[in-house]
């Protein structure tokens, strides 16, 4: 893990929520860098509380435990909610009802800025040979997508309607290393994911601004140039890791959608209404 960004950023209190999850365990002790307190929430286990921590299970679905969940914070890093293609009800419980319950939270306690962990599954169905911007209309490749397609739209209400900031962060595939050849293009760094989120909290002025998530990659399919006032710079690359993963998967079978289009294998999951 790198040293603090150079940054002046200082929080009485941030909420992370989805701290157990994937970039939530990466986040959490970086974020704790930037406040006094860091409130973390999952509805898993957190483990115990380090110093300058506070722990609440809850679960997002549940209005009122979210209610109390914003009361006293500055700031909302907002990585919780199903994170994968799932039946509908889950789904609907975490990524559509949890999330209005969250900002109408944010309302109610006078929170400004939310940091949104959107997804690269909002314009899944565009394909690998296009780039697109955030400007470009959404093409989700399932519920997953589309949830947060709504959260990008739920973000924009509460910015035209009660001046609640957003940066919707329009996440690639993090994890240590490139899985894939997809995630030649898709990959962010860990040390760029903290980059990207302390970026999105300490810009001046973003209103409602989607970013993709993805670090400093040859191969990319996402042009970030309309989110420049964001100030993210990515510095890491997957460029590192290309020669092996091209040597260990070796050709692409054109005739799966997995290969043509950007979101990956997320074009073929289902069915969605089990």
């Amino acid at each position: 893990m790198t040293a603090p960004l150079a940054t002046h950023l200082r929080f009485s209190r941030i909420l992370l929520t989805g701290a157990a999850g994937n970039l939530g365990c990466q986040l959490r002790p970086r974020l704790k860098r930037y406040c006094d307190q860091l409130r973390l929430s999952d509805r898993a286990d957190l483990g115990t509380a380090a110093e300058g921590e506070e722990l609440v299970q809850a679960d997002l679905a549940d209005q009122d435990a979210v209610h109390g969940l914003l009361a006293g914070v500055d700031v909302v890093v907002h990585m919780g909610g199903v994170s994968t293609e799932q039946a509908w009800g889950a789904i609907l419980d975490a990524n559509i009802s949890g999330l209005v319950h969250l900002y109408e939270a944010a309302r109610a306690h006078g929170v400004k800025r939310i940091v949104f962990a959107s997804s690269n599954h909002v314009t899944g169905f565009y394909r690998q040979d296009e780039v697109i911007s955030p400007k470009d209309p959404i093409r989700p490749d399932g519920l997953y997508g589309l949830s947060k397609a709504f959260g990008e739209g739920l973000a924009q209400l509460y910015w035209d309607r009660f001046g609640i900031e957003t940066v919707s962060l329009r996440i690639g595939s993090s994890f240590p290393a490139p899985r894939d050849r997809r995630m030649l293009a898709t990959w962010l760094s860990y040390d760029d994911a903290e980059r990207l989120v302390v970026a999105a909290l300490s810009a001046p002025v973003v209103g409602h601004t989607i970013v993709y998530g993805v670090s400093d990659n040859p191969l990319t399919w996402w042009d970030n140039t309309s989110a420049r006032h964001v100030g993210f710079r990515p510095q890491d690359s997957s460029e590192v890791f290309r020669a092996e993963i091209e040597q260990r998967q070796g050709a692409i079978d054109s005739s799966d959608p997995a290969a043509r289009f950007q979101g990956g294998a997320f074009v073929r999951t289902g069915p969605f209404f089990d």
